[in-house]
């Protein structure tokens, strides 16, 4: 009975044990307990274009209306050329009519009737007019099929490497009618990391177009269009720093979207696709950024002039001194991680082309002189690479941080008598040695 009762009561203490430790020490989350109700998502800072958290981000998948970042980017690209200006009339087709009376998103054009290449991008940008994004691309290329031939070929050039597109304005080509329909083959899709790699390049390249997707609303022909964009500050899931990009939706990909936000100098770009509802599209792409402000930001990892203990002097020949220091000329800093700032280590890279087969310098040597580059590596345990397939810290470079004259030619010319009657020497010993 009273062995019972010792049991008993040991088993009680557990019990108490575990109940207590769970209450003092409640669970912690790290970085692999961190996801989205997304089926596809990307968070990717947008200076160093660092993946921060990925979700099978290669799934191809038809992005509707977030097609129209390529629009914006070829329409921004002419302007920025000057073939085309905002004041630009353009004359709507048969086809931009069509879509300007047919289902989706739409600013109503008329079919012969002029506006202004600026209208149309607003229409494209903040109402998501599929017939604005068609009578710029007709503009621009003369068909719409020419455009989008612009478009994929623009997005090789990015790398998009899960891209393909058949119309300007993601609207489904199969319920084009077939007068109007561009001939391009194969399947419109794009990936979340593609839509991520083309957002970027459009707000680094153009960042006009935040001030155009941060409205909203337009007034487009006296009509006022809101914003689909509904985390723009002012609408209902108002976001702080939030000012771009695109929404879409289609049967197979679900509610996407492709948001931006800046906060104390730090921009990220989100990608969601394949979420459940209008409503859970900006809630994911909130819980996204909201994790990347909080658990990240940029740091200092190594300042100007670091050295790296044990391998920052280099021998020198024929100068007047034996050998010279070397340290970066510039500070590393990068996105971290909160508490990864130790999970970051650093190599020398020389320019072999200046180091004789012994590792020297040959003098003379100016201060400043780059003699090759310090190279960062990630050692933590997570690392979702880079959008642009490089690296996410960019190398800087080693320079010397003292100048080495030439030896006069007397120290030079007694040296080598000295190098010569000690090669003698040697030839000597070593024979000699050889005997035995």
């Amino acid at each position: 009975m009273i062995q019972k009762l010792q049991a008993s009561f040991l088993i009680l203490m557990s019990m108490l044990m575990v109940f207590t430790t769970l209450i003092i020490s409640p669970v912690k989350t790290n970085a692999e307990s961190f996801d989205v109700s997304a089926g596809s998502a990307i968070l990717v800072e947008v200076e160093t274009g660092k993946v921060l958290f990925a979700k099978d981000p290669d799934m191809k998948l038809p992005p509707a209306s977030m097609t129209k970042m390529m629009t914006e980017y070829l329409v921004s690209q002419a302007l920025a050329e000057g073939r085309i200006t905002n004041d630009t009339q353009v004359i709507a087709s048969q086809y931009a009519a069509w879509m300007g009376t047919h289902g989706g998103s739409r600013v109503y054009l008329e079919a012969g009737k002029p506006y202004t290449v600026g209208d149309l991008y607003e229409g494209v940008a903040v109402a998501s007019g599929n017939d604005a994004s068609v009578a710029l691309a007709e503009h621009i290329a003369g068909s719409e099929t020419e455009f989008v031939k612009m478009m994929n070929q623009k997005a090789q050039e990015f790398g998009m490497e899960n891209t393909h597109f058949r119309t300007s304005s993601g609207y489904p080509i199969d319920e084009i009618p077939e007068e109007f329909r561009p001939n391009i083959d194969g399947e419109h899709g794009m990936s979340a990391k593609d839509a991520a790699i083309l957002a970027q390049k459009l707000i680094s390249d153009f960042p006009e177009t935040l001030v155009i997707s941060q409205q909203e609303s337009i007034m487009f022909e006296g009509i006022e269009f809101d914003n689909w964009n509904y985390m723009v500050p002012g609408l209902i899931y108002e976001y702080e720093g939030l000012d771009g990009l695109k929404t879409g939706h289609t049967d197979k990909a679900g509610y996407c979207f492709t948001g931006t936000a800046e906060r104390n100098g730090t921009r990220l770009i989100s990608v969601v696709m394949r979420t459940e509802s209008e409503q859970a599209r900006f809630l994911e792409t909130k819980k996204l950024l909201d994790y990347g402000f909080s658990q990240f930001s940029k740091q200092e990892l190594y300042p100007e002039g670091y050295q790296i203990e044990g391998e920052s002097i280099l021998p020198v020949v024929k100068g007047k001194e034996e050998q010279v220091e070397i340290s970066t000329n510039q500070p590393i800093s990068t996105v971290v991680k909160n508490g990864e700032a130790e999970s970051y280590s650093v190599t020398y890279n020389f320019d072999p082309d200046l180091l004789n087969e012994d590792g020297a310098l040959t003098a003379p040597i100016e201060k400043g002189a780059k003699v090759g580059t310090m190279e960062v590596t990630y050692n933590g345990d997570i690392d979702y690479g880079n959008i642009n397939n490089t690296s996410s810290v960019k190398p800087v470079d080693i320079v010397t941080t003292s100048g080495i004259e030439k030896a006069n030619w007397f120290v030079l010319t007694i040296g080598s008598i000295g190098d010569f009657f000690s090669n003698i020497f040697k030839s000597i010993t070593d024979t000699i040695t050889g005997w035995f």
